[in-house]
């Protein structure tokens, strides 16, 4: 069965954590949004954890800068869909599920490099429900906890799924300009497209 929870509440959970080494670290969940797909969906796109923006606004790469929804419509020669209806829509027409890689994590910010006491997403469900046949992560973190804490747990279920690490479209990355991160993008619409 499809999920899409993301107007369920305006906020992730926010929990400051307590001990001393990690003052500056806030604990977040992913409890305010969750997956976005349907049965028809062809891809599954992760990021790692959503940013301060994106919990903020309730969705998936909601940072003005972030270059996530300009490549996606350059790709699909579209306009860059705005909003979170118009961009909700816009990944289930092209057959494109969005998650992240970790429900679960203290982190300063937007900063990947702070992740600590990370939880994984346990994808079995989207996968065993859709047809998805390809993996991204968005960015090498989210490709590192896909490898290291999701992969065993499709591995035990005996789901064998390719994966592939493009490049984050966070404006952090700024040695990609548009032009480059749609071309890396480009596997995204052959996979999303593809029938098998």
């Amino acid at each position: 069965m499809a999920t899409d929870t993301a107007h369920s509440a305006a906020h992730s959970t926010l929990v400051p954590a307590t001990h001393a080494a990690s003052r500056r670290l806030t604990h977040v969940t992913h409890e305010a949004f969750g997956p976005l797909w349907s049965p028809d969906s062809r891809v599954l796109m992760l990021g790692s954890i959503p940013s301060p923006a994106s919990r903020e606004f309730g969705f998936y790469y909601m940072h003005p800068r972030n270059r996530f929804w300009p490549v996606l419509a350059a790709i699909f020669d579209e306009p860059t869909p705005q909003g979170i209806d118009a961009r909700r829509d816009f990944a289930l027409r092209h057959r494109i599920a969005l998650f992240d890689s970790l429900v679960e994590c203290d982190i300063d910010g937007a900063s990947d490099a702070s992740i600590r006491n990370p939880v994984p997403a346990d994808l079995r469900p989207i996968l065993h429900g859709s047809h998805i046949g390809h993996i991204f992560c968005t960015g090498a973190t989210s490709a590192r906890y896909f490898t290291r804490l999701c992969r065993p747990m499709l591995d035990d279920a005996g789901i064998n799924m390719p994966m592939t690490r493009l490049p984050s479209t966070s404006p952090a990355n700024a040695a990609w300009n548009l032009p480059r991160l749609a071309q890396a993008y480009l596997p995204v619409r052959d996979a999303a497209e593809s029938e098998a």
